[in-house]
Parts: C-alpha cells; sequence; structure tokens
C-alpha cells in the first residue's frame, strides 16, 4: 500500500497549495476565479494571513504525496488576530491591495475592503467563542470523514491552549457546509443584523466529535 492521506501541521511549503484550495473553494464551497480573477485575493484575506500570525493553529490534509488538499486554519483569540491583522499582516499585501478610497463597486473591490476592515470580525456576541476558523477542502476529498478528522485536530489544539470554544462564520446559503456544521456539533449564535452570514460556534472538548 502506497502513501495514505493524512492530516499533518502546516508547513512553509503548503502555501501555493493551500492558496489553491481556498481559491477553488471560496465562492459558497465552490471556485471562486471567475468572480475575484486575483487568485491572490481570496488567499490573502482568508488563508495566508492565519498561516503566517498563527502557523501552529494551522494543518492541512496531506493527499499522500505532501500536497495540501485541505486545511483548517484558524485564531484563538479574535481580539488578537485582529491587532496582528492590522499592524502586522496589512503592511505585507498592502502594494498589491491598496486601500480604497471610494464605495465598492465589483466584488473584488468589496473584498478589498473587507482586508482592509478586520475589526469587522469582532461582534460583541461572540465574545464567549473567543477562537475562530476556516476550513475547506477540494470536492474530490469531501464527504470521506477528512473534514471531521481536520476538526478534531484544531479543535484539540485550542482546548490544549486552554481556549474554551470556537467561532465561525458561514454563507447562509451554502447549505452543505451548515449541514456539516451541524454534524460536527456547532450551533447557531444570534448575531444582529449578520448580513449574509450565519455565525455557528462549539466548545472546544471534544466529546461532541
Amino acid at each position: 500500500m502506497g502513501p495514505q492521506p493524512n492530516i499533518r501541521p502546516y508547513r512553509h511549503a503548503d502555501r501555493a497549495a493551500v492558496a489553491d484550495v481556498c481559491v477553488r473553494t471560496a465562492l459558497e464551497g465552490g471556485d471562486s476565479r471567475e468572480r475575484y480573477p486575483d487568485e491572490e485575493l481570496m488567499p490573502s484575506i482568508f488563508a495566508a494571513p492565519y498561516c503566517h500570525l498563527e502557523p501552529e493553529l494551522a494543518f492541512v490534509l496531506d493527499d499522500g504525496s505532501g500536497r495540501a488538499v485541505g486545511y483548517v486554519l484558524g485564531a484563538a483569540d479574535t481580539e488578537r488576530f485582529v491587532k496582528n491583522f492590522r499592524t502586522t499582516w496589512i503592511p505585507r499585501v498592502a502594494h498589491r491591495y491598496p486601500e480604497p478610497t471610494a464605495e465598492p463597486r465589483a466584488p473584488s473591490e468589496e473584498m478589498i475592503r473587507l482586508l482592509h476592515t478586520p475589526e469587522r470580525m469582532i461582534l460583541p456576541d461572540l465574545a464567549a467563542y473567543p477562537a475562530h476558523l476556516h476550513i475547506d477542502i477540494l470536492p474530490d476529498w469531501q464527504r470521506r470523514g477528512f473534514g471531521r478528522g481536520l476538526m478534531k485536530t484544531f479543535l484539540a489544539a485550542l482546548d490544549d491552549r486552554g481556549v474554551p470554544a470556537v467561532h465561525l462564520g458561514m454563507v447562509s446559503a451554502n447549505v452543505s457546509a451548515r449541514a456539516f456544521y451541524d454534524r460536527l456539533g456547532f450551533h447557531e449564535i444570534p448575531v444582529p443584523d449578520p448580513g449574509h452570514l450565519t455565525y455557528l460556534g462549539r466548545s472546544t472538548a471534544a466529546g461532541a466529535l
């Protein structure tokens, strides 16, 4: 039997593969390249900053050949992450994505506005869930138990650090993602005016997995 898929810590050499997974899953779980042609944009918001700022909480699904085909990334303390995003991450990418000076008129401009407003991640209703996460897996590797494995690994890492609970924001239209999170013990967190997002949370304890 040859090399088997496995879940392992993120390595710097995984950067391009993680970005590719992000791009190919960033539009309600599907490929985002038609809407966001710049393939660095979505990873610069939703993947790369986590790998850079909190690599110890980044884990990948390795296809057995060394290539990452899925990941879970996150931050143990959202408020601290937002501060570091503002002071450390934005200066690294602002030359490519300058802060908008006018109202967004295209989908990519809306995403660049998100990049420059990390404080949007801090919501009082999420205070009891200090950590947050992003999990994405290429379609061919979904529904095979790897998502549960990635989540279990991530929650254990948070629990080891004494973090009691975690949240995520998902596009409400992504019903398959919602079913996945429901199976893993996440519950909805009421948030005023959540827009197109639904916020979910759960304890980091492994019992519900």
